[in-house]
């Protein structure tokens, strides 16, 4: 997504560090690094993938740039706001904008609680819809936008199966008509057929309504059909970002074609040879020196071992931190 416009959301130099408490006294001994610096830009209408191993620190940049969780450091421009330095009064207010769906339907739903409830409960909490009539007109509106049946609006969270309770966590999420919402893992719950009907609809929802996503996966399929950017995250920092076509064509960090050699290809004459790293991810409370994948790159060189790697500029906006040179041809 190009163009003179201001993104919609900037994120710059994000930190997340989780303090390590020891001892008796419980004193701080440590930090885990969830996020380390991480910055990127998603535009209006624009869906960026966030993808990367599970411990990467994918859901912590997504709770972090909506401050679920508070950030360590760094800064977040929402609609040319400042989200970090927000009071509650002002954050409040952003919230209307930037929603997030849960990866678990079955944990992201309070079972309670009537579907008239869970989805209305922004609308009403907002002001937006007055009177229980009123409110229930205004969840049946939205359970049709999700393609779900709207006589389901008296009923609770244990009558639905769960591509339908993650529906009705979209629902939840549109109630305000946001600009920008968090997909953590939306899918990666759900049945492989459910989850091609629930990508579809997210699809059809953006193109309605506008909306950005920062949609976070470690599906690369599922990436490459929803996004129109791909951010790749190692031990919490983002080695390799641009054009979804660009990263599946020619990506130019090891970890990335090393991910990409897994994703399963039908056709057998466009398969590549597997790319099986060795070890596994350093602990965030002590990510090594110099390039963090350094400790299980199979193109690993001395001065990847002490210094941190350059990023460099592929072209057409794709960047990637690798002290590999740019002709070097990719792995795999």
């Amino acid at each position: 997504m190009s163009g003179a416009a201001p993104p919609l959301l900037s994120v710059r130099d994000l930190r997340k560090h989780f303090p390590v408490r020891s001892g008796l006294l419980s004193r701080v001994s440590g930090s885990v690094r969830a996020v380390d610096g991480v910055s990127f830009d998603v535009a209006a209408g624009e869906t960026l993938g966030l993808v990367g191993e599970s411990g990467c620190g994918k859901t912590t940049v997504g709770r972090s740039i909506l401050r679920l969780i508070e950030p360590t450091g760094g800064k977040v421009t929402f609609d040319g706001a400042n989200v970090l330095a927000a009071g509650r009064q002002q954050l409040r207010a952003m919230r209307r904008h930037m929603q997030i769906i849960f990866q678990d339907p079955y944990a992201s739903l309070n079972p309670r609680m009537s579907v008239a409830d869970i989805v209305g409960e922004g609308l009403r909490v907002h002001g937006l819809v007055t009177g229980r009539a009123a409110l229930q007109e205004a969840v049946k509106e939205l359970l049709v936008r999700v393609r779900l049946d709207p006589s389901y609006v008296n009923r609770y969270p244990h009558e639905f199966s769960g591509g339908q309770r993650q529906r009705i966590g979209i629902a939840r999420a549109l109630s305000l008509r946001p600009k920008f919402i968090v997909c953590d893992e939306a899918v990666s719950a759900l049945d492989v057929s459910i989850q091609a009907q629930v990508i579809n609809l997210l699809m059809d929802l953006r193109d309605e309504f506008g909306l950005s996503y920062l949609f976070v996966a470690h599906d690369l399929s599922v990436v490459r059909h929803i996004s129109h950017r791909v951010a790749v995250m190692y031990l919490g920092r983002i080695v390799e970002l641009g054009a979804t076509a660009d990263i599946f064509a020619r990506p130019k960090h090891p970890y990335t074609n090393a991910l990409l050699s897994a994703v399963p290809v039908a056709d057998p004459r466009r398969r590549q040879k597997r790319i099986v790293l060795k070890g596994d991810v350093p602990s965030p409370k002590n990510p090594p020196p110099g390039c963090a994948f350094h400790t299980r790159c199979p193109a690993v060189m001395d001065v990847c071992r002490t210094q941190a790697p350059p990023v460099r500029d592929a072209g057409a906006g794709h960047t990637y931190a690798c002290h590999l040179e740019p002709e070097r041809a990719p792995l795999g």
